[in-house]
């Protein structure tokens, strides 16, 4: 649960050197309580069908620090995104934003269940994408300026009197072009979004997140298609943002890039937070390598197991699209037939006209 008060006179260099050091004394199990959380997650399910696609029980996410959100995929790591920022509705579940501290200087939640995307933005949660989503036929700079909230000048009314919202877009211009230089991209401020490269797609779209000066920011698979050049510069801009104060989670499959950046790390599969813990653990964890190269990897299966365990999918499958279980693994199973009498017997040789009519029966 979040710190009951926070520290006098902090500045955001001091709460993260704080939260980043007391992470080292939390149980490294899935759901533990966090000593200052920004975000508390209970109970979230997400389905489609008969898949289930997310199923977090508690997940709580430290205040100030970055947090890798790793699993192989499919594990649900992209919906848990579209659900806590608004994108997706869940079957069930709460999830809660400690933002705000009353006059006694505890943090309140606010759930942000219900809540549309923009009105989760404005709250100070932002993502990015795993495939950029500039306007590509508007310039840089006004991509940029687009991110930035509470313009007057977008209401209908006042935007026919440019004296009312003209000092303010001139302080949204020099705080896009002080962003833009930040992260490189001054001199492309005029060229539209659609001739940048990917990887400077991946840092306007950082950029631009950083217009509504927010508190959370969530990256998927920031560094997903960038180059080796720029890879080193993104991961220097999400370690700024930490330094900022912000709360940074975002999604990576590069393990080098989770080992650099991350202060702790949350490992989902199949839906489920099945590890937590700095990521020098994780990787010695035995449920994260069985994730991701499953639970036999190092085990040589003999063929009747192996075909235990196929029917065994294939039935769950059958389950789950209503069909007849017995009749899915019959066909499946019908033309292994000479494969499985082969692997009873390894000095039963496949006869040359069996060969033959196999072949003739492939080319009609």
């Amino acid at each position: 649960m979040p710190a009951d008060t926070a520290p006098t006179g902090t500045t955001p260099g001091s709460v993260v050197t704080r939260n980043r050091e007391a992470l080292a004394s939390v149980e490294q199990v899935p759901g533990v309580p966090k000593p200052d959380p920004i975000m508390v997650v209970d109970k979230l399910t997400r389905s489609f069908g008969g898949l289930t696609a997310v199923s977090v029980d508690h997940l709580e996410v430290q205040r100030s620090v970055i947090t890798g959100l790793i699993g192989p995929n499919g594990a649900g790591k992209t919906t848990l995104f579209n659900l806590l920022t608004g994108f997706d509705k869940p079957n069930t579940g709460t999830w809660d934003y400690y933002d705000v501290q009353d006059g006694g200087g505890v943090w309140q939640p606010r759930s942000l269940r219900g809540l549309a995307a923009h009105k989760v933005a404005r709250r100070g949660v932002v993502r990015t994408f795993q495939l950029t989503k500039a306007l590509a036929k508007l310039t840089v700079l006004d991509n940029m300026k687009l991110g930035a909230t509470g313009q007057s000048g977008e209401r209908f009314l006042t935007a026919l009197v440019p004296s009312l919202w003209s000092k303010q877009e001139k302080e949204i211009e020099a705080r896009a072009l002080d962003l833009l230089a930040r992260f490189k991209l001054d001199t492309k401020k005029d060229d539209f979004a659609g001739t940048l490269s990917g990887g400077q797609r991946k840092l306007l779209e950082m950029a631009r997140a950083l217009m509504t000066d927010p508190k959370v920011v969530m990256l998927d698979e920031p560094m997903a298609g960038v180059n080796p050049a720029l890879t080193q510069s993104l991961l220097g801009h999400v370690k700024d943002l930490r330094e900022e104060g912000m709360s940074v989670i975002f999604v990576e499959h590069d393990m080098d890039v989770v080992r650099d950046i991350s202060d702790w790390v949350v490992v989902m599969a199949q839906g489920s937070v099945i590890a937590e813990g700095p990521s020098d653990s994780i990787t010695r964890n035995r449920e994260v390598v069985d994730a991701y190269l499953g639970a036999h990897h190092d085990q040589a299966l003999s063929f009747d197991e192996e075909q235990a365990r196929i029917a065994a999918a294939e039935a769950e499958l059958a389950k789950v699209a209503g069909l007849d279980a017995d009749v899915l693994i019959a066909q499946a199973t019908s033309g292994n037939t000479g494969l499985a009498r082969m692997a009873s017997d390894p000095g039963e040789k496949q006869k040359p006209s069996d060969r033959i009519a196999h072949d003739d029966k492939d080319e009609r």
